[in-house]
């Protein structure tokens, strides 16, 4: 494939979801930040963190899509910039984590000390907030499936809504009982859910960067079925791996008899791939059964 050669992916098509997303949860978390400063809610503090963490992420992956629709004109980018949309997943499980640590750090110094809450504001504010993330929710879940890159804005999403009923509760509880630690007890919970969130995400988006096996690939049956394509001798070199979501890449050698039709099995290993196992991007070299040499190699 050339440096110019394109390919249609995930991410850009819900581009417009993840603005209108980004829109919403900017203006509220401004709302939420002065509310909670007023309030004096921990578990207010650490929704409007998450949605910090929102407004960063889905800013990220509305970059991180317009990058990977670029085309590349230096000649060095051979699979274009398609990554960006993986790298703004890992941003977004950085600050998954970051805003995890801080809240549950917060909340174990408040464990034992005098603390001031207002109810009433955590209950308006989260209620709000709640109504908020679920309108990202609907806008962004069809595209979760589709990339880890909306998937990380998503799951931030996810988060920060878990965040926004912690705070109801957390505002209920305090209001009924007076008892301020409920505050601290719920943005601990918090806490640690968005930790387990971002932990979950962060395998899948190392597993891309590792060049694993994409998930629900299995390596021996790829080789298999391209081996039973009619001429085929035998399969040597196959490397299987996800580009970015949507994108699987093979790469493999294919052993054929002497004489075979190659124009033939290029055909049919291409169709196997696509067909079988969902790879669009293939690159094969046929070899005749008496070349010598590539399969020696230990990698």
């Amino acid at each position: 494939m050339g440096a110019g050669h394109g390919h249609g992916h995930a991410g850009s098509r819900h581009r417009r979801r993840l603005g209108v997303s980004f829109a919403l949860i900017g203006s509220f978390f401004i709302v939420e930040l002065a509310y909670g400063l007023i309030s004096g809610s921990l578990a207010l503090m650490s929704d409007a963190g998450h949605m910090a963490a929102d407004v960063v992420t889905l800013g990220a992956a509305l970059i991180a899509t317009r990058i990977a629709t670029r085309r590349d004109t230096t000649g060095r980018r051979s699979y274009g910039s398609y990554r960006a949309e993986v790298f703004a997943s890992l941003l977004a499980v950085v600050l998954m984590l970051g805003v995890a640590l801080y809240v549950v750090a917060e909340a174990i110094g408040r464990i034992g000390g005098p603390a001031e809450v207002s109810s009433g504001p955590m209950l308006v504010v989260g209620a709000i907030g709640l109504i908020v993330n679920l309108i990202a929710l609907l806008l962004l879940r069809s595209g979760a499936s589709e990339s880890l890159n909306v998937k990380g804005a998503y799951l931030e999403v996810v988060a920060d809504t878990a965040g926004s009923v912690g705070v109801i509760i957390a505002g209920w509880l305090v209001a009924a009982t007076g008892q301020t630690f409920w505050d601290t007890v719920v943005a601990l919970a918090i806490g640690v859910f968005v930790a387990v969130r971002a932990i979950s995400l962060g395998r899948q988006v190392f597993a891309v960067l590792g060049q694993h096996v994409p998930e629900g690939m299995d390596a021996t049956t790829v080789a298999h079925d391209l081996a039973a394509i009619d001429g085929v001798r035998d399969v040597h070199d196959l490397h299987l791996w996800t580009l970015t979501s949507g994108m699987n890449v093979a790469t493999a050698h294919l052993v054929t008899a002497d004489q075979n039709d190659n124009h033939a099995v290029l055909d049919q290993a291409r169709d196997v791939l696509l067909r079988r196992h969902g790879v669009a991007h293939a690159t094969l070299q046929v070899e005749p059964a008496n070349h010598k040499g590539c399969d020696e190699l230990g990698w």
